[in-house]
């Protein structure tokens, strides 16, 4: 059976018609899987009517927010919150965090979810030096750790600038996991995510910085359960994934090869498992059941999906993750902090219509076609 059929913008400015294929939603299994830990980092839905301009104060709509994280955890997942996908660093300022991170730790209180926040240092505005770069990352901390919720050590745009060289780094995480009252999870954003997190750890040589990740955590194994490493390059992954100390969890943050590095030993924090949730929450549990078949069936289609959301340039995957939350219904509009809906064509958004369509992602096929073409028609496609 067929449903609504579109016009849709192709690449070489052609346009074609498209129907997308009416299928039953893949199921709600609401348990979380057994031999991957799995986290989505959860976007953020903006006050669609709220006043101001889009460098001012982020301002949410909390319900759909929310609304939006009891759906990750209905299929399984853990939440990263208030990460990258969150917009931080894009719009989403220290205020609106940490009432984001209040808000969901009651709510995973309330229904029984789990989560662990990000701590960075984005309350600092210009220049800072190493001292008031600890001294940001310690107040995060000490918030989300005050709110009950476990920490991501998020990388520091703040400390890549202020840092001379590998030592700083040593010097500043060693300091924080002391201070840590529970173990944390470490960050490694690649500078393909934010090109001012360039030269991370101290170093512009992968192989080398991996050499400090490892001195720190070696040095605070008992304060790590985890890295999370976001370079989009497997074999890198496994190398250092290889050399973590027993106990410590290589969590894949490669938005391109994620279905081979969870098959092979990563778990997973990722943005891309906020858009793919039910997908990836089947497949990790025909891991479990150790049906690779399905997982290879679940996760190839929507490979080309996230490496499409995840395309150059790469921080603005966030408009990709949002728009597929608004085609699916979990949002009633199209609009991000600080405008960043702009952030991709109407060409990119038609061909994540298509690519969500082929790996079974629209939940309800006409409603999301309805609503791209409330988007086709605002461009001027006819």
């Amino acid at each position: 059976m067929n449903g609504v059929t579109l016009t849709l913008p192709r690449a070489d400015g052609s346009t074609e018609t498209y129907t997308p294929e009416l299928r039953e939603p893949l199921p709600v299994l609401g348990s979380e899987p057994r031999s991957r830990v799995c986290y989505a980092a959860a976007h953020v839905v903006a006050d669609p009517l709220a006043g101001g301009d889009p460098t001012g104060p982020a301002q949410l709509d909390w319900e759909a927010t929310l609304a939006f994280r009891r759906h990750l955890w209905s299929h399984g997942m853990r939440i990263a919150e208030a990460m990258d996908t969150a917009q931080r660093g894009m719009g989403l300022d220290w205020a609106a965090t940490q009432e984001l991170i209040s808000r969901s730790v009651a709510e995973a209180k309330a229904v029984g979810g789990r989560l662990a926040c990000g701590a960075g240092t984005d309350q600092l505005l210009g220049a800072a030096s190493l001292d008031e770069v600890r001294a940001a990352y310690e107040e995060q901390l000490a918030f989300i750790e005050g709110e009950g919720a476990p920490v991501i050590l998020m990388a520091s745009r703040a400390l890549a600038a202020a840092a001379s060289g590998p030592d700083d780094y040593r010097s500043v995480y060693g300091h924080l996991l002391s201070q840590a009252s529970s173990p944390v999870i470490l960050h490694w954003l690649g500078d393909m995510f934010d090109p001012l997190l360039q030269g991370y750890w101290g170093s512009l040589d992968v192989g080398e910085a991996a050499d400090v990740v490892i001195d720190i955590i070696e040095a605070n194994v008992d304060k790590v359960d985890g890295i999370k490493i976001s370079l989009l390059d497997a074999d890198k992954e496994v190398a250092l994934r290889e050399r973590l100390p027993e106990g410590v969890r290589m969590y894949t943050g490669d938005d391109f090869n994620y279905p081979e590095l969870i098959k092979s030993g990563s778990d997973a924090l990722l943005g891309i498992f906020d858009a793919i949730a039910p997908a990836a929450a089947a497949a990790m549990h025909a891991l479990d059941e150790g049906d690779l078949e399905r997982y290879d069936e679940l996760l190839a289609p929507t490979v080309p999906l996230s490496r499409h959301i995840f395309a150059a340039p790469t921080p603005y995957y966030k408009t990709g993750v949002v728009f597929l939350a608004y085609l699916n219904g979990h949002q009633e509009h199209f609009r991000m902090v600080g405008g960043l809906e702009s952030g991709r064509s109407v060409r990119h958004l038609s061909e994540l219509f298509v690519l969500a369509d082929q790996a079974g992602l629209l939940r309800e096929p006409d409603l999301a076609a309805a609503r791209m073409r409330l988007v086709l028609d605002l461009a001027g496609v006819c």
